[in-house]
């Protein structure tokens, strides 16, 4: 059986996806990526293993912030070109535009007839991330995930800073104001669909489907806050957030 794989490392957790000679899914993890990607892509070579497929000899290609410290992929691809085949592919749709919020970065990727067309990213600062989330949760005492079910339960609150340290300082004078948590939650969440539908906003994206993929594309009610901001609605599935590591295996399927 040729296998072929996509290894997408990202700024704070890695997936991996390994496709059949007929481009299915027959294996996906993912792992935290640590302080170290060399030593990440050590850790992914050993799951493959288990896996019985030998990174080593199938075609591999790699992806993400971690790429260049794989040593066993046969190729290094920019995320943009592999999160908008990955995303094609899961929703089956060559003209979509994709929304990844990653852990460091914000992508939001445009294609026409199954090729990138346009493409913007958030700037340094790491507000509307996944990064963003965890620190305000941190400060709430909960885990992420919590954060957004309370957001669910929650509103009135706003954070007007786009700077993740004077938002956290934003969270930190609600929390002791004895504003509730889950309006604190809202408030944070609400920054980030602001941010995001801001940078969605700047790409001509017309009557086009689009879809959420990166860590929180299972977050119910990030989802339903986005498609609210952008007045349109927005699909996603768990193996979203598997995008950039599926467009890799693609990409290596395909020889390209």
């Amino acid at each position: 059986m040729e296998y072929f794989i996509g290894i997408d490392i990202g700024s704070t957790s890695t997936k991996t996806a390994v496709l059949d000679e007929n481009g299915k899914p027959v294996c996906l993890f993912v792992m935290p990526t640590g302080w170290s990607s060399i030593d990440t892509a050590e850790t992914v070579r050993r799951q493959l293993l288990e896996e019985g497929i030998d990174p080593e000899k199938h075609a591999c290609i790699a992806t993400g912030y971690g790429r260049i410290a794989v040593p066993y992929a046969n190729k290094t691809v920019t995320e943009i070109t592999c999160h908008a085949r990955g995303a094609m592919a899961l929703f089956d749709c060559g003209d979509i535009t994709v929304i990844d919020i990653g852990g460091q970065d914000t992508k939001i990727i445009r294609t026409e007839n199954g090729i990138v067309r346009d493409f913007v990213m958030n700037d340094k600062c790491s507000a509307g991330t996944g990064r963003f989330l965890e620190v305000m949760a941190n400060s709430l005492a909960v885990r992420p995930d919590e954060l957004c079910d309370l957001a669910a339960m929650g509103g009135g609150a706003s954070i007007s800073s786009m700077c993740t340290v004077f938002a956290e300082s934003e969270v930190i004078s609600l929390i002791g104001s004895g504003e509730k948590k889950e309006n604190i939650a809202y408030a944070v969440v609400d920054s980030i669909v602001k941010k995001v539908a801001t940078q969605a906003g700047r790409l001509e994206g017309g009557g086009q489907l689009v879809c959420l993929t990166g860590g929180l594309c299972e977050c119910g009610y990030i989802v339903k806050a986005l498609s609210a901001a952008l007045k349109r609605p927005i699909v996603t599935k768990s193996d979203a957030r598997y995008a950039g590591a599926i467009g890799a295996a693609l990409t290596a399927r395909k020889g390209a």
